[in-house]
Parts: structure tokens; sequence; C-alpha cells
């Protein structure tokens, strides 16, 4: 039976640059951005995306389909019977179990969509207490997991539908959708009072505010955003012989990059609108700030107060959306060419599993605030054991995957697809692969470990 693969390279762009565009560009890019210095992060984090995070993506691409395999086989398939396997075992399960939280987190951005389409999602409906309100619905014991399983159902029902009438066919509705609606939003945001502050903040590039610091978080910000080691290789498996893939790679680095810049155009100037408000909230800056913000800047347009959240929470789901339908589809695809099962019964598989989990962790913010792992919740336990401890090691294999274990013939022949396309920079690349990159994910690994200490 012939493999599943994008029907067209514009499909795929399009289905790859969602599996790297989320949560992290909308909602942690922002929250980086404001703790690290504003323009200085953005500088140090444009430099890291050309010399790390494209390079990266490249390698990615090339083990894909040079295998022609999910995440989980691809490693087994280009070196049989050696210990490398068990990078595409732990790319599938971390995306997995990243899967099972990060639905969650999807189901809280479509329940606030669904909040400001009904028009509560202002003070008074909130009883004078965003932070209230959302602590509230996190703690109920049914609303998260009702939103959670419509959030599963929506991600089901395109992963069944297949690679070409699923991933690709949404993805091509999807991914315009959201560059239309955070092209408005910016739009809207020029017209704030808090404008030229927020695009100072972003833009007024001063060098004396890098640290070594900021460096860190633009590179672990960099690390994440383009969904390294999180099976990305199952992706570029369904790419055809004819995509160039260092086009694609810088491609989707570009678009994934120009999504994080358009989110701080939005986000800064409603920051810088309201007196009092800083730029360097976290968590609470999505379902708390935020809300608090569109009502300060827009409480005497009824228009906007209603249409800028709930534009904004539509570009977020969508975008969250298509990074969850990528971590479901990596592990469905490990299911179905591991078993032989097929693709509806893989996915189904994948969905129920992942949502009991989900439940549970959804479970353990409030009824269940019992359970614990090391003193976290299940949601924090999980995201500190994939993004931590797991994700840092899948990438630093995949790196040295392709730059040790590959030949050099095989790499050049799977950049070049044969002869089509032309790749001058394969001895720069070559030496970023073997020798920057990994020393950069060590580096981004301890550093992490050291600031939870």
């Amino acid at each position: 039976m012939a493999r599943s693969a994008f029907v067209s390279k514009f499909g795929g762009l399009l289905a790859v640059a969602g599996s790297a565009v989320g949560l992290g560009n909308i909602w942690r890019f922002p929250t980086q951005v404001g703790q690290n210095g504003g323009s200085a992060f953005l500088l140090v984090y444009l430099g890291i995306i050309l010399i790390f995070g494209i390079p990266l993506l490249l390698t990615e691409f090339i083990i894909g389909r040079r295998a022609k395999a999910n995440v989980g086989l691809a490693y087994r398939k280009l070196a049989p019977g050696s210990p490398w396997g068990w990078i595409g075992t732990a790319s599938s399960l971390v995306a997995y179990f990243i899967f099972t939280y990060y639905v969650i987190i999807v189901a809280w951005v479509l329940f606030y969509f669904c909040e400001s389409v009904a028009g509560n999602l202002t003070l008074e409906a909130c009883n004078n207490s965003f932070e209230s309100h959302f602590g509230n619905f996190v703690t109920n014991p049914w609303k998260p997991l009702v939103f959670t399983g419509i959030t599963m159902g929506i991600i089901h029902f395109i992963i069944s539908a297949g690679v070409e009438k699923g991933i690709e066919r949404s993805s091509k509705l999807l991914m315009p959708a959201l560059f239309i609606i955070l092209l408005i939003l910016a739009g809207v945001a020029a017209t704030m009072p808090g404008a030229g502050e927020g695009y100072k903040f972003l833009f007024d590039f001063q060098l004396s505010k890098i640290t070594p610091e900021v460096c860190l978080s633009a590179l672990g910000q960099c690390f994440y955003s383009v969904s390294i080691g999180m099976g990305l290789i199952t992706y570029a498996s369904y790419f055809r012989r004819e995509v160039n893939l260092g086009r694609t790679a810088l491609q989707v680095g570009l678009i994934d990059t120009f999504v994080a810049i358009l989110a701080g155009l939005i986000i800064f100037p409603a920051v810088f609108s309201v007196p009092g408000l800083s730029p360097a909230e976290s968590t609470g800056l999505v379902f708390v700030s935020l809300p608090s913000v569109f009502n300060s800047a827009f409480r005497d347009n009824s228009v906007l107060l209603w249409l800028v959240p709930t534009f904004f929470y539509c570009i977020l789901f969508v975008a969250a959306v298509t990074s969850a339908m990528f971590l479901h589809e990596v592990a469905t695809a490990f299911v179905a060419e591991k078993t032989g099962y097929s693709r509806r019964r893989s996915a189904t598989l994948v969905s129920v599993s992942a949502l009991v989990i989900a439940f549970v962790s959804s479970l353990s913010l409030g009824p269940w605030d019992f359970l614990k792992v090391f003193g976290m919740n299940l949601i924090d336990f999980l995201d500190y054991a994939t993004s931590k401890l797991i994700l840092p090691l899948t990438g630093l294999g995949s790196a040295l995957f392709l730059g040790w274990r590959m030949k050099k013939a095989d790499v050049v022949d799977e950049v070049t697809s044969s002869g089509m396309f032309s790749f001058r920079w394969q001895g720069v690349f070559l030496f970023i692969i073997r020798f920057i990159v990994p020393a950069l994910i060590l580096l981004i690994m301890v550093s992490q470990l050291l600031m939870t200490k």
C-alpha cells in the first residue's frame, strides 16, 4: 500500500509551519520578550533562528524524507540494529505526552473563545476579577473536561481523515485564516494609545541590554518554538521528492518568526495602553491580563470590546489546534506503522488514551488536587519531564545522528533531491550540526535544570 504524502508543496509547507506555530508563538514568545528586555531578546532570537533553528529544522526534514517512516521507526530504518532507534521511540513518546496536557490548554483557549463570542469577557460578567474567572474555570469539576472533550473531538476528526484530506486540507484553511486575523488585530492594535511605546519596546534595539540570560532565553524559545525533537520527522516523511528541503526549512523558520512578531505587535501596544500593567506578565498574560487590557482599552466601544477578544482567542485556538494536530499525528503514525492498524483505529487509540490522561491531569488542578508527582500537579510534572528532560535529548539525538551517523553523500542527496537543487552551504551546515547545535542544546538543558532547583 502506497504511503501517505502531502499532495502539494504549499499544503505541506502550511502543515509543517502549523506544527511549529502554536501557543509558543502567540503566548510564550511575547512573554519571553516581555521578561527579557524587549528588543534585545528579539534581536538575539532572530540570529538564533538562523544559526540554530533552521539547521535543526533541515536536520529533521532530511532524516524524515530519507527514511520515509514515522519518527518512531525512522532511525531504525536508517540505522538497523543500532542503539539509535531509542531516539525515535523517545520522540514518539514525548509528542504523545506533550499532547496529553497541551490539549487541556487548547481547551482553555476554546473556552475563552466561546466566552468572548457570548460577550462574557467583560469585567462585569467576570465579577470584577479576571483572575478569579480563570481560576474558577480551571478548578471546576466538569467544565474543563467538557471543553477538553470537544477539543479532542475536533483534532481526532482531522487526524482520522488522513494526511491529505485531514492534515493538509485543514492546514490550507486554518493557516491563511490565522494570518488574516493576525494582520487585522495588528491593525487594530496600531490605533491604541500605547502603540508607540509597544513598538519601541519591541524594536528599539539596544545592544547594551543583551545579557547571557537573554541569550539563553532566546535559545530555549527557539528550540521549543520550531518543534524540534517532538517528531517533526513524521511530517517530513510525507514530503515528496520535488520539495526543496533547504528552502522549506527557511520558509518554516521565517513563518514561525513572523507569527511570533505579529503577536508582539498585537500584545505590546495593548499592554502599554493600560497604565500600571507590565509587559513581563507570564502565564496569566493570556487568560488574566489581556482580558483586562481589552476591557480597559475598549470600554467605550462595545463593538471592539466584543470583536478584538473574539478574534484574538480565535487565532490562539487555530494556532494551538495546528500544533495539537501535529502531536497527535506523530503518535497516530507510530501506532499505525508499528501495528498495521488502520489510521482510524490508530487515531482512536491515541485519542481515547490521551483523553483519559488529560481528564485526570485537568482534575489534578481542582477536585483531585491531591494528585501530585514530586510535589507537582500532573500538568506541571508532564511539562517538566517532557520539555526539560526528554525533549532536549531527542533534539540532541537527531543532530548527532545526522552529523555523525548518516553518510555525507546521503545528506547531500536528500537536500538536493538527487541533484534537482543546489546546496552550497553543505560544509557550514554539517559543521553547525556536528558541533554548534549539540553544544547549544546541552546548554539549554543544563541551564533549565539549574534554574528549576
